[in-house]
């Protein structure tokens, strides 16, 4: 009897969806599933999907991946849902900024669904709602944006879109992963202006960067003339510091040697016949000193008895042997004054 009863109901079964698929197979199972299984009392659900039972047209349960059981004629599948995640494109639209300029742009809506349940019974169609959702969300979110922030922010955009559309497909039981933006066109009149300011930002930046090169350039050769200046100037220092060292220490060795000199001719004026070495002294630079006459200057000054080379030489030995006579005179009275002046000094401490 039971067997009669199964062949029975799985013959009805058969005709059932051989006269009237449409009524089962809605475009809505067509999109996410490709077709529906048949109630064969034994069944194997594939993984990463669910098929939802409905047993005498009320939902029943929702068979998991594997083996599950089914009563003929009472369960039917009525929808089969895809866990995995699903891309759906959106189609382009127009939507206006906020700098009223009016944009063409299309997307890619990656989603999955959740909840089964809520998917096969929140709505109708689950692909459309969710691609109108996203258009108007879109809209909405580029009409807060300028031109320029929409190519700047296209991350954001696509993060505030995201977000729009889980908030209000929670309750479809279908959660959206990501959001990409594809193309965006513009009007021409617009892409011709934005590319003149691309060029006008160039030629700006372009120019910026050779007043700065310039600047640069005069800072190096203004720094380089200062160094130049400021080593001329410590090298002209050190030439004339050596120069003055140099002048100093020869002015030293001249003094020394003369008064080397004078020492030696001293001694040797002490000596005997020392007179004599003098006056023959005198008498060759006297006539030393005729032979350069009129050779510098027109100008010459002569005494009255040029021709007395004898009476010249009296002359300078007498005047030397006054100078000879006056050093120690002199010397003694200083000598004097000064242990004269040591006494006074010492009196008052007494």
């Amino acid at each position: 009897m039971l067997r009669s009863l199964c062949r029975a109901g799985g013959a009805l079964l058969q005709q059932s969806q051989r006269t009237a698929p449409k009524l089962w197979v809605t475009p809505v199972q067509q999109r996410w599933a490709s077709s529906l299984p048949m109630n064969t009392v034994v069944l194997f659900v594939p993984q990463q999907e669910a098929w939802v039972v409905e047993r005498m047209g009320r939902f029943h349960r929702i068979l998991e991946p594997g083996l599950n059981f089914l009563i003929p004629v009472l369960d039917r599948i009525r929808y089969v849902q895809s866990l995995k995640e699903i891309v759906i494109d959106v189609p382009e639209q127009s939507s206006v900024s906020l700098d009223n300029v009016t944009l063409q742009i299309d997307g890619v809506l990656y989603l999955r669904i959740m909840d089964p349940f809520k998917a096969s019974y929140g709505v109708e169609d689950p692909e459309y709602a969710v691609t109108q959702l996203a258009q108007t969300t879109m809209r909405s979110e580029l009409g807060k944006l300028t031109l320029d922030k929409v190519f700047r922010e296209r991350e954001s955009l696509n993060s505030n879109i995201v977000h729009s559309i889980n908030q209000a497909s929670d309750d479809w039981g279908i959660r959206c992963l990501r959001y990409e933006i594809k193309d965006i066109h513009v009007p021409p009149r617009v892409k011709e202006s934005m590319q003149m300011q691309v060029e006008a930002e160039r030629k700006k930046r372009a120019t910026v960067l050779e007043s700065e090169g310039t600047r640069e350039s005069a800072i190096n050769v203004a720094e380089g003339c200062k160094q130049a200046q400021i080593l001329a100037s410590e090298g002209e220092k050190a030439e004339q510091i050596n120069k003055a060292s140099g002048e100093a220490q020869a002015t030293i060795a001249v003094a020394e040697a003369k008064a080397k000199a004078i020492r030696m001719l001293s001694e040797a004026l002490t000596e005997q016949n020392g007179n004599a070495a003098a006056s023959l002294s005198v008498a060759e630079q006297y006539v030393s000193a005729f032979s350069k006459l009129a050779k510098e200057s027109n100008t010459i000054l002569l005494p009255s008895n040029t021709g007395d080379i004898s009476g010249m030489v009296t002359q300078a030995m007498t005047i030397y042997s006054t100078l000879a006579k006056t050093t120690p005179k002199v010397a003694a009275n200083a000598s004097e004054e000064k242990s004269q002046y040591l006494h006074n000094q010492s009196e008052p401490t007494q």
